[in-house]
């Protein structure tokens, strides 16, 4: 499986897997992450986030593959600046969207489209949110955003996250999929478009197929990609389901570098 460096994909979730809670990567994930690509590797990054909440972080690594982001929705070319594959969330969703910010008014929401996030209905978890991933939000209504919506996140405190799931869950909407991301995050993504469907597709626009690729998450959004990579890693600090399916649980965290440990993992296996 391993023959050749060359022929090797890394790719990771960005929050809670390689980036700590300080949201700052660690030297040593870095200096491995350099390493590797010198070598002949390929790094990239799986992400919920919008493009413009994911730049901010290349100035200190570099990818030298495409990216996934929108938990699958992109994949996005960093080198020739442009979307290699898009799905959006269908039309209707707009309408859904309405319902549950009409019937819950304290939920944070946002939309991400290519160039921007916009807010139509704002909380504290949300303003959080937008200053963790550093992002100046449109703040709007509903129907002034543009199409072509590639998630709606709804931000909302944890501890009454469980009264939103189970308010959506009782309307049994179709053709969209929901997936909680984080303990605050819940989100609309288009149907059966996840982060593994964002890779299949990479690897397919990519000329990838044979490539082993090694894959690290730590929530139940980075599942399906952990499923459809060949090797599916996570850090010490992952969520039960998450360590049920992963070939591979280690011993550190995300506040520990775990990027650098899954690195001498590759390197182990090469010989």
């Amino acid at each position: 499986m391993f023959e050749s460096i060359s022929r090797v994909l890394l790719i990771t979730d960005m929050d809670g897997t390689f980036l700590p809670a300080s949201k700052k990567p660690g030297q040593k994930s870095l200096d491995a992450i350099a390493g590797f690509q010198k070598k002949g590797g390929l790094f990239s990054i799986a992400t919920g986030r919008a493009l413009q909440a994911a730049s901010q972080y290349f100035g200190a690594f570099k990818v030298n593959c495409p990216i996934i982001m929108c938990n699958g929705g992109m994949v996005y070319d960093m080198n020739n600046k442009r979307q290699i594959s898009d799905v959006y969330v269908p039309a209707f969703t707009k309408d859904i969207v309405r319902q549950i910010l009409a019937d819950n008014p304290d939920v944070g929401c946002e939309v991400l489209t290519l160039d921007n996030v916009y807010v139509p209905q704002m909380n504290d978890v949300e303003a959080q949110h937008n200053v963790i991933c550093k992002v100046d939000p449109v703040l709007c209504d509903l129907d002034d955003i543009p199409d072509n919506w590639y998630k709606v996140l709804f931000a909302y405190e944890p501890e009454r996250m469980q009264r939103l799931i189970s308010y959506v869950e009782s309307k049994n909407w179709q053709g969209i999929d929901f997936v909680r991301s984080a303990k605050e995050y819940y989100e609309i993504l288009p149907q059966n478009i996840t982060k593994g469907a964002g890779l299949d597709a990479m690897r397919k626009v990519c000329g990838m197929q044979d490539f082993t690729v090694v894959a690290v998450g730590d929530y139940n959004n980075d599942i399906e990609m952990l499923k459809t990579a060949d090797i599916g890693i996570c850090p010490s600090n992952a969520v039960k389901d998450v360590k049920d399916i992963c070939d591979i649980v280690l011993d550190v965290s995300c506040e520990e570098n775990a990027i650098a440990a899954v690195i001498d993992y590759i390197y182990s296996q090469l010989g």
